[in-house]
């Protein structure tokens, strides 16, 4: 895990100081609501329907359990006992007055943390593989090169000012697990034909009111050559991106009029001019990053546990937990252990101050003191001793955070939509709400098998509805909350964008509409093995659309199968 130097702190510090300064001035009205603006949104603070947003960074998503400790203090001392987490690894707390937001900046800087360029037009929080470092199929630590990334981003005094937010992912899995296609730029770590280590790069893609799934612009980047690659990306978009609409300004709109291969051969003459000595990592400077992401000294374990397997025997719901929540290990003896941050009926994506100390509990004393944030809005102790699983479940069960349904039906992505939102159509939470504890029956989520459900309270899709094999949208209708429904999204390695199966549907019928669908999807699935995204795929909308909107279809299915959702 990266360990911030002096460099670093001097930085994070002086931010603070600097809009610590910035916000007495606006309280004493020095400084009008237009002219502290832009300052606010550079330091993660946003002014939303009911109070003042922070944004906090947690860059790729990594964590220790003193940071996580710290962001419950936070939680407890300056908001309502709990925080958000979001789509881009980071976490949100969503009932700030601004007289304390210099309070919370300096609290972050006591551990390391900041809310530097979670906002505003500039190169935002790099995302990466929640299970880097530790994942089987993995081709090299995906972490090290987004803490590259992360240097060589913040504060780039040409990229701190852009025609919009700009994001970036990374994976470097065999399976894609960062979401890199809706990217502005999605990196994979690949190996080229004499086995040297580099990147695919993709780019153009993103969600919001123009969804667009990134295309190849380059099949292979030598990793000693990324960083001139990208700034030579960066400066194309920069010099002519769109600054006259808001709506048409993300680089995704630039390469779509430009086309892929006029943008590429744009890259490549910037790309020939820059002095590409002066902006790749040299190899020593990539050693010392990479030397913070040395693989941890685990002791060694046995591959099995008979204590685990008695448990699991005896014990239906810690079986079906580690079925669902737990994962294989690069190392024999531990497994990945995703904690879900969505209980059915809860709002997706909450922590409470009491469940982050709790988590934090845990990874001291069987996580190697390592958190990771997904962009699945989850948690998960990326290193866990196969004979731990029983502590570490029964610790979370106390935490009322061992949920196992990661990857299922319940396990759904929301942004907090109208409830906090000023920008948002309709509500979001309290629809998932409802969609999960249709769902909440443990047996019937497992047995419709991995289903990724994604709702987002208006087009800017922050809950990222487009990449949902079901998507869900919160629209305006004449002033009621309405709900357009997409089928067939896919944010992997399949990328897709959901097609919309009809027209909306009010508030009080999203979670029937759903389960009409989900009950097509298990009438007419090859097998229980034929998951939702490939028999989407061979079937297409037409048959949901029949069952959704043909009231006769409807009335038949319902009166069969009693007016409940079963298998």
């Amino acid at each position: 895990m990266y360990r911030y130097d002096e460099l670093d702190r001097t930085l994070v510090a002086e931010r603070a100081r600097q809009f610590r300064s910035q916000v007495e001035r606006r309280l004493a009205g020095a400084l009008t609501e237009e002219q502290f603006k832009p300052l606010r949104l550079q330091n993660g603070l946003y002014l939303q329907l009911h109070a003042y947003m922070l944004r906090v960074a947690i860059p790729y998503g990594v964590l220790t359990a003193r940071q996580l400790r710290q962001l419950a203090f936070i939680a407890r001392r300056w908001d309502r006992g709990f925080g958000h987490f979001t789509t881009r690894q980071n976490i949100q707390f969503n009932w700030i007055r601004l007289a304390d937001a210099p309070d919370i900046l300096d609290a972050l800087a006591e551990v390391d943390m900041h809310a530097i360029q979670t906002s505003g037009n500039c190169i935002r929080n790099v995302t990466a593989d929640p299970y880097a470092g530790v994942a089987v199929d993995e081709l090299e630590d995906a972490r090290v090169w987004a803490e590259v990334l992360r240097q060589w981003s913040t504060n780039h005094p040409e990229f701190s000012f852009l025609p919009r937010k700009f994001k970036i992912a990374i994976s470097g899995g065999a399976e894609d697990r960062a979401a890199t296609l809706f990217h502005d730029i999605g990196l994979r770590i690949v190996k080229s034909a004499t086995g040297e280590a580099g990147f695919r790069v993709f780019v153009g893609g993103g969600q919001g009111r123009t969804p667009c799934v990134a295309q190849m612009i380059a099949p292979f980047i030598p990793r000693n050559k990324i960083l001139s690659y990208l700034e030579a990306i960066m400066r194309v978009y920069n010099l002519h991106g769109r600054r006259d609409n808001i709506y048409k300004a993300r680089i995704k709109i630039l390469v779509g009029a430009l086309g892929i291969e006029e943008f590429r051969a744009q890259v490549e003459a910037q790309w020939a001019k820059l002095d590409r000595a002066t902006i790749n990592l040299s190899g020593d400077a990539f050693e010392r990053i990479a030397r913070h992401f040395a693989p941890k000294p685990l002791t060694p374990r046995a591959p099995k546990d008979p204590a685990i397997a008695t448990r699991r025997r005896a014990d239906a719901a810690f079986d079906r937990w580690v079925r669902t929540n737990v994962l294989a290990h690069r190392q024999p003896g531990y497994a990945i252990v995703n904690i879900s941050l969505k209980e059915p009926g809860r709002p997706p994506g909450d922590a409470t101050a009491e469940q982050m100390e709790a988590v934090a509990g845990l990874a001291e004393q069987f996580g190697h003191d390592e958190i990771r944030v997904t962009y699945q809005q989850n948690l998960v102790l990326p290193a866990v001793a196969i004979a731990d699983l029983g502590k570490v479940y029964n610790g979370l069960l106390a935490a009322e955070l061992a949920t196992a349904n990661t990857g299922l039906i319940s396990d759904i992505i929301a942004c907090p939509g109208l409830d906090y939102c000023n920008l948002a159509n309709a509500r979001s939470i309290n629809i998932a709400q409802q969609i999960s504890q249709r769902f909440a029956d443990a047996q019937l989520a497992e047995a419709i098998g991995p289903l990724r459900l994604n709702i987002s309270g208006c087009i800017n899709a922050c809950g990222h509805h487009h990449a949902g094999n079901i998507g869900i949208l919160g629209v305006d209708k004449k002033g009621s909350e309405h709900y357009q429904i997409t089928l067939g999204g896919n944010p992997g390695d399949e990328a897709a964008i959901g097609e919309i199966v009809g027209p909306s549907f009010p508030a009080g019928g999203v979670a029937d509409a759903i389960e009409t669908i989900v009950r097509t999807y298990l009438k007419l699935r090859r097998d229980p093995s034929e998951h939702f995204a490939a028999a989407y795929r061979r079937l297409g909308k037409a048959p949901f659309r029949q069952a959704l909107y043909e009231p006769a279809t409807v009335r038949e299915s319902a009166a069969a199968e009693g007016g409940q959702c079963r298998v």
